[in-house]
């Protein structure tokens, strides 16, 4: 018997964007997977010489509908694509798609947006803030509209440290409306050169433009009925459709990532911070449960702001860094991969005035000799460019690996209380259950399969076994010549000097 969120979902019809995205992909799969939705419309940028069609048509190779099509093989069919982009006026968006989407779309899920931290102001405002108010003024003329959904980040608030399921304008230096028209009359390199006086405390462009994002639902989207979903750092998933699903090398997983291949060894990182982490699963299933709720609340207009949901590790089951340092480094022995360029070991260092001397002698020096090495060999040399991109997303993701947020949840805990207990099996979010060890042993396959290629075989994980051994001497021989190295020099000295 379905459920009451299947029923809800059954034979609506869903616009999206940012589908084609990390958090879009599990949406779509899910929608698709647990209900008759009737139609799902994915915002997609058009690409030279590939037809938007076939976008949808490669996913049917995707891992992550692996499971879907197995079931249902022509689940994909209700996959229509709507051409358009966030950087365009109008978002792109012809008449004539304009008028099926007021027509027919009676759920909106807005998840388009640039994650880059160092995104260019300009284009950042464009994406996450513009692309909102449109979206919004799109969402308008929709005549059968029962759900707006604004998928925000819990980071939009990051200049306090505490933050509730509220609006913060008040740390806005200006509105979201004098920036964006301000936008519009300055040309791209003054709104860009304006960028330290108009971010204030914000720490870059991303979670600048997603608070001022926030501003424009606020201000231009309370008469509808609508929501902002703010989850955590979105990372692998944890069973849905399948467990350590990733596709991409963002924030901490680009961490795992580079532990794991031996590239990565140190950085800037508070072990007892705690990292608020989410899976990507959790994050599908609360937004769905966002788009329920909001079409099930009478909406009000002046009564109430819109309602704000934020998902992230609990105070009762929270993560710090240096947990997540531990599982990363588990993973040599449960999982390794088969392509390593040194054995895996990583330091995490506080005083920032240090991390230079640490990094040149941990990354830069070893990342001459390896280059030098494949320019004798007739290769092109490439690790000390890695290593400078490295050191600068370190540099961007630093203010948010040294210090702790806390997130109230109570709204999220609401909402799951009022789900029915087969929709709070459904569509799980509860991240007071979730046990991080078990999560990290299945990421961490998720990386080796997905980001590695190495596939889940036992020959596969034999080979990665005996290259860590080999990895692992060859590590041990070099802390014994340096140190018999550094023991020589300091005889050397006092003999000199004796």
């Amino acid at each position: 018997m379905d459920s009451d969120m299947q029923k809800y979902f059954a034979h609506k019809t869903v616009f999206l964007t940012g589908g084609t995205g990390f958090l879009g992909k599990v949406v779509v799969e899910k929608l698709l997977r647990s209900s008759e939705v009737k139609r799902i419309y994915i915002l997609i940028r058009p690409k030279r010489g590939v037809e938007i069609q076939e976008r949808i048509i490669v996913w049917s190779q995707d891992p992550v509908f692996e499971p879907l099509l197995k079931t249902r093989p022509e689940a994909l069919q209700r996959v229509c694509p709507i051409a358009g982009d966030c950087l365009e006026p109008d978002l792109g968006i012809s008449d004539t798609d304009r008028r099926l989407l007021s027509a027919e779309v009676q759920l909106v899920i807005h998840g388009a947006a640039t994650v880059r931290f160092n995104e260019p102001l300009h284009v950042a405002l464009a994406i996450n803030t513009r692309a909102t108010r449109l979206m919004v003024q799109l969402a308008k003329q929709m005549l059968q509209l029962e759900a707006f959904v604004h998928v925000s980040t819990a980071f939009s608030n990051c200049v306090i440290h505490y933050i509730e399921e509220k609006f913060y304008p008040e740390h806005l230096t200006c509105d979201s409306e004098k920036v964006l028209q301000m936008c519009d009359q300055l040309s791209e390199e003054l709104t860009d050169n304006m960028s330290p006086a108009l971010l204030g405390s914000y720490p870059n462009t991303y979670t600048y433009t997603k608070a001022l994002a926030e501003d424009v639902i606020l201000r231009e989207g309370s008469d509808l009925p609508i929501s902002i979903f703010r989850p955590a750092v979105i990372i692998a998933s944890h069973k849905e459709p399948i467990s350590g699903w990733i596709d991409n090398l963002y924030g901490p997983i680009a961490i795992l990532f580079g532990v794991a291949r031996g590239v990565l060894r140190i950085a800037t990182i508070d072990v007892k911070a705690q990292a608020s982490l989410v899976p990507v699963d959790f994050c599908a299933n609360l937004a769905l449960a966002c788009a329920w709720r909001t079409a099930q609340t009478e909406q009000r207009e002046g009564v109430a702001p819109p309602a704000i949901y934020q998902l992230a590790p609990t105070a009762g089951n929270c993560l710090t860094h240096g947990e997540f340092k531990d599982y990363a480094l588990d993973g040599r022995q449960q999982c390794p991969l088969t392509k390593m360029i040194w054995y895996p070991f990583f330091h995490c260092i506080t005083t920032l005035w240090l991390f230079p001397l640490a990094a040149f002698f941990y990354h830069t020096l070893p990342a001459y000799v390896f280059d030098l090495a494949l320019w004798l060999s007739g290769r092109k040399p490439r690790l000390v460019k890695v290593y400078r991109k490295i050191h600068k997303t370190l540099g961007i993701l630093g203010p948010f690996s040294r210090q702790s947020w806390y997130f109230d949840m109570r709204q999220t805990n609401q909402l799951r209380a009022i789900m029915s207990e087969q929709d709070r099996s459904l569509y799980d979010f509860d991240m007071a259950s979730l046990n991080w060890k078990e999560y990290f042993e299945k990421a961490l396959l998720g990386i080796r399969m997905y980001l590695g290629k190495d596939p889940p075989t036992t020959e596969s994980l034999e080979q990665g076994l005996r290259v860590i051994r080999r990895l692992k001497m060859y590590h041990h021989l070099l802390q014994l010549s340096l140190v018999c190295l550094a023991a020589f020099i300091l005889y050397s000295l006092i003999k000199h000097f004796s």
